[in-house]
């Protein structure tokens, strides 16, 4: 009688994540060569020329095996926001650190609080450390609820995780709200803010965590990425600040050799580049007012946005008109993975695939 290898419990849990269509399969499945990628919240303006050239450079060394401590990253990084490097940690992508974070601190049954609609590569690697995920509801507004955040939290709670600004719902969670939040949350409980767009935010409102690194709390955990305003979501490259008993743990378990000799080249150089990151912000200033007054225009409810994407709600034809789209060349992103399935997130590209977006979802939904 044959048997199988049985894999592990948590894996039962997990729904594998559907990332944004890639534009060869688009070419492929449609024939079509002009192909405008809306859906994965990438730059329209392309690499840092810093970065790009650092990269060409690098390439020369990739015989070699990376320094597995990425020291000079990590001291860039540190010196660039005016921390130590021992409160620093970089990883291949912010995915990389996330799954870092749940095998150093997720044991089985722990608890994670995280609202719905938020990043779900917390809930495959919450489930694959056979820990609970627990989620809580959206506030009006499709914002983060940070007090049922915190209600939801028990003697069993490890992890909270506060995507600000929120992946997809482009909103966040202002100064007051964070700080009231940090203060009531148990010292005991790891706080992960996700701050993966921070870099787009406009808001007085908003107030991004590194303060509480700075001020040293054990219990702060910020995750960036050099993947969008950057340029350089193809080389795979994150970044976390903490205290440096926390970031010690991740490094315990990390991957050996976990980020490139040309990443962390493009990283070091990147950070250099400020014309780059103002051109950037200022692109996707203009593109998402513009795509925002569109949707008003075609009596389309969008949220609020601070991020380089704007939800916007289709209806019940959501997946139709995605696929509709696909058929013309465009790719955004359906939102049912994120439990809104009447949304589509839609990213700011240049000013002529924003314009090519509206022009044809105007005519599919007329």
């Amino acid at each position: 009688m044959s048997k199988t290898v049985r894999p592990q419990r948590g894996l039962e849990a997990i729904r594998p994540y559907v990332p944004g269509k890639p534009i060869e399969e688009v070419v492929r499945e449609h024939g079509i060569d002009d192909v405008a990628k809306l859906a994965s919240n990438e730059n329209p303006l392309g690499v840092s020329p810093k970065a790009l050239a650092a990269m060409r450079e690098a390439l020369d060394h990739v015989n070699l095996y990376p320094d597995t401590a990425s020291f000079d990253l990590r001291a860039a990084i540190a010196e660039h926001f005016n921390l130590s490097i021992e409160q620093v940690a970089v990883g291949g992508g912010a995915d990389d650190l996330i799954l870092e974070l749940a095998m150093a601190y997720l044991e089985d049954d722990d608890e994670v609080v995280i609202s719905r609609s938020s990043f779900p590569v917390y809930d495959i690697y919450v489930a694959a450390m056979r820990a609970k995920l627990i989620k809580t509801s959206l506030a009006p507004g499709y914002r983060i609820d940070l007090g049922a955040m915190a209600e939801a939290i028990t003697d069993r709670t490890k992890i909270v995780v506060v995507c600000n600004p929120n992946n997809p719902t482009g909103t966040i969670v202002t100064a007051d709200e964070l700080d009231s939040f940090a203060r009531n949350v148990p010292e005991n409980v790891l706080i992960v803010v996700d701050e993966a767009y921070v870099e787009m935010v406009d808001s007085n409102a908003f107030q991004n965590a590194m303060v509480y690194v700075r001020d040293g709390r054990p219990n702060v955990l910020v995750l960036r990425t050099f993947s969008k305003v950057y340029g350089l979501a193809g080389i795979r490259l994150g970044y976390a600040f903490s205290a440096p008993e926390t970031i010690a743990a991740l490094h315990r378990v990390k991957n050996i050799f976990n980020v490139s000799v040309v990443a962390q080249a493009a990283g070091i150089a990147a950070l250099q580049d400020d014309e780059f990151v103002r051109r950037s912000v200022e692109a996707n200033r203009t593109g998402r007012l513009y795509l925002c007054q569109e949707f008003d225009r075609l009596g389309l409810e969008h949220v609020e946005s601070h991020t380089n994407f704007v939800l916007v709600r289709i209806g019940p034809d959501a997946t139709k008109i995605y696929e509709q789209l696909l058929e013309r060349g465009i790719i955004v992103r359906p939102c049912a993975q994120y439990d809104l399935p009447e949304f589509l997130r839609i990213s700011i590209g240049t000013a002529q695939q924003n314009e090519r977006l509206i022009a044809e979802l105007g005519e599919l939904l007329s």
